[in-house]
């Protein structure tokens, strides 16, 4: 018995007893801690997972901004040179399109310095970029309207023109015409004379036989009846012409205008011709007349009205 109790010690089986009675409230404490670690475990797990996820979301996003931002640049440039290849000759049209223009350029400088990308931004610039496109549309509409009014006022103004030549070539036909009739008007309202004749006259207005006794010439000729003729008061001159060529004139030396030259005459008559047979007769006083061939030339309205080469004795 008491080897079999050799050794035992009262206080320690008191401290054994006290431990088994403590034991379970310490498994409990380190239970507890366990549950804590595994939930902050999981929690941290959730929370990794998460952040991944988010970050990954975002860099997604990212590349879908970029991805929008690389588009609108793309549509934008492609819109500035749109604009660059519109021309037009109308200048309000060509200055609202230099004004939409330069907007595209401050558009595209603005998407280059763009740092804070966003979808609502995104956003605003599509719509920037779209009421360009919206606008350039509506100027190519109304080049497209001024080009097809444009080709249609040029074939009007052709037709045009092929109708003003043929009625000019119609006028100039007609004007060749009413030149052509009003010439052969004119010329047909010039008043011939006929039956001329010189006489050789004494001083007492007798014929005499011999020029060379004559104190003065008589010019007798018959103005002819012409109802184109302008009737009037008309002044008829007559140049006689020696044989050896000097027109015969008085010592005044009387002129008149004849196609824009000064002839002198030898004597001047102012008849009443109303487009009828009108016998005149023409005095030429002087003396020394010599035998010959004397030339008669008559001239009335600025024309030469008749001539005759008479043979004097």
């Amino acid at each position: 018995m008491e080897e079999n109790n050799k050794g035992y010690n009262p206080s320690e089986l008191e401290e054994e007893e006290d431990y088994m009675y403590q034991q379970p409230d310490g498994g409990k404490s380190i239970r507890g801690y366990r549950i804590v670690i595994i939930i902050l475990s999981v929690i941290l797990v959730a929370i990794s997972v998460l952040y991944y996820s988010i970050h990954r979301q975002q860099m997604i996003d990212n590349e879908l901004l970029q991805a929008d931002r690389d588009s609108i640049q793309c549509d934008l440039g492609r819109l500035m040179n749109d604009y660059d290849n519109l021309q037009i000759a109308n200048d309000t049209i060509s200055a609202n399109l230099a004004v939409e223009r330069n907007r595209a350029d401050s558009l595209m400088s603005r998407l280059k310095k763009e740092r804070s990308w966003s979808l609502s931004k995104i956003k605003q610039y599509e719509k920037e970029v779209g009421t360009l496109r919206s606008l350039m549309k509506g100027y190519i509409h109304q080049i497209d309207s001024l080009n097809t009014l444009n080709k249609k006022l040029i074939n009007e103004n052709v037709g045009y023109r092929k109708e003003i030549s043929s009625a000019k070539l119609r006028a100039d036909m007609a004007e060749e015409k009413a030149a052509e009739l009003d010439n052969k008007v004119r010329v047909g309202s010039v008043i011939k004379a006929r039956n001329i004749n010189l006489v050789a006259l004494s001083s007492r207005s007798n014929p005499v036989s011999r020029i060379k006794n004559a104190a003065r010439l008589r010019v007798d000729f018959v103005m002819t009846a012409n109802e184109l003729a302008n009737p009037g008061n008309k002044a008829v001159y007559v140049r006689i012409s020696s044989p050896d060529g000097y027109v015969l004139t008085t010592e005044a030396m009387p002129t008149f205008d004849f196609d824009g030259e000064r002839l002198s005459y030898s004597a001047m008559r102012e008849v009443d011709y109303q487009n009828q047979d009108l016998e005149v007769g023409i005095y030429f006083n002087s003396t020394g007349f010599t035998a010959g061939t004397y030339l008669v030339q008559l001239y009335c309205d600025g024309r030469m009205i008749g001539e005759a080469k008479i043979p004097m004795r």
